[in-house]
């Protein structure tokens, strides 16, 4: 079985070293030629072009930065979609709308091709360990064949129903993740603004029941040390997804009031030009409205973090 990939990025790049360490035959292309050098030495096939990678594999998978990608690699003149002989494959990775993965699907179906949306939840040193949640939506005979592939690149591989839900269940998850960060930043803020020290009211919240799910753990050490060079994850990658989860909403009519105020905070974030900061960022906003300062050193943050 010959397998595609389009998309060396942070997180492509490493989900490939899997298939490769798995000695898979597997060819790639990326608009950055320069990324491929180093799968080529490890036996993978470069492609010159999107159809050349296209014709000569049964599965495909990609890694893209959204939508308006996702469409171009499908709908192109040298697109997956006119060169993918019928009944291939190809698993969508990228965070992507549900309505754009659908519209994909529906084109790719017309030739025969099963397009499956398959986001991940992770960062790139998860995908380069495998500990990677991956959120398949399409076909359910397609996701069982090709499933040991996926068990490749994640250690939580769910089907989580028609094309289009991947992408919904990654909206929701990283919508929920951004405003349970924008909550956590208001309610700090509040109680350092109230009298208390900010380690003794972080240890306090991280005791409670919320906190002992350690939702506090996954922000702690940039938040409270507002650390958030380099990034792990994007504010600009994040206020996408966030974007694409409130166009959802909006399809739908569901008010979602909380995730709206952290767009905003994202949107203000990205106009000081920190997009390329972490997407935890965005907090450092709420702390300068309250005219409060949170920092703290090493050994507090481990202190707090270190505690059962």
């Amino acid at each position: 079985m010959m397998i595609g990939f389009i998309g060396l990025g942070a997180m492509g790049a490493r989900m490939v070293h899997n298939l490769v360490d798995a000695d898979l035959e597997v060819v790639i292309h990326d608009l950055d030629r320069g990324r491929g050098y180093a799968f080529e030495e490890r036996g993978a096939t470069w492609a010159e072009s999107t159809d050349e990678l296209g014709r000569q594999c049964d599965v495909v998978f990609t890694s893209l930065p959204g939508p308006q990608q996702m469409r171009e690699v499908a709908f192109d003149d040298r697109g997956l979609l006119s060169s993918l002989r019928s009944g291939a494959a190809w698993f969508d990775l990228t965070t992507n709308a549900p309505s754009t993965v659908r519209e994909v699907s529906a084109a790719a179906l017309e030739r025969g091709i099963h397009v499956l949306d398959a986001p991940v939840s992770g960062r790139p040193d998860g995908a380069r360990t495998g500990k990677l949640a991956i959120y398949v939506g399409g076909d359910a005979a397609v996701f069982e064949s090709f499933k040991p592939l996926l068990d490749k690149m994640g250690d939580r591989v769910m089907y989580v129903g028609e094309v289009g839900a991947g992408n919904t269940a990654k909206l929701m998850h990283n919508a929920a993740s951004i405003s349970i960060r924008a909550t956590i930043a208001e309610v700090m803020s509040l109680g350092v603004k109230a009298g208390m020290s900010p380690d003794t009211l972080w240890s306090a919240l991280r005791q409670g029941a919320i906190g002992r799910a350690r939702t506090f753990d996954s922000i702690g050490r940039r938040y409270l040390q507002e650390a958030y060079e380099p990034p792990s994850f994007a504010l600009a990658l994040a206020d996408k997804d966030l974007r694409l989860a409130l166009e959802l909403a909006d399809e739908l009519d569901v008010p979602m009031s909380i995730a709206r105020a952290a767009q905003a905070d994202y949107r203000e974030a990205r106009e000081r030009g920190w997009g390329d900061r972490d997407s935890q960022s965005s907090l450092a906003l709420q702390n300068e409205r309250a005219g409060v300062e949170i920092r703290l050193t090493d050994d507090q943050v481990e202190r707090i973090l270190a505690e059962g």
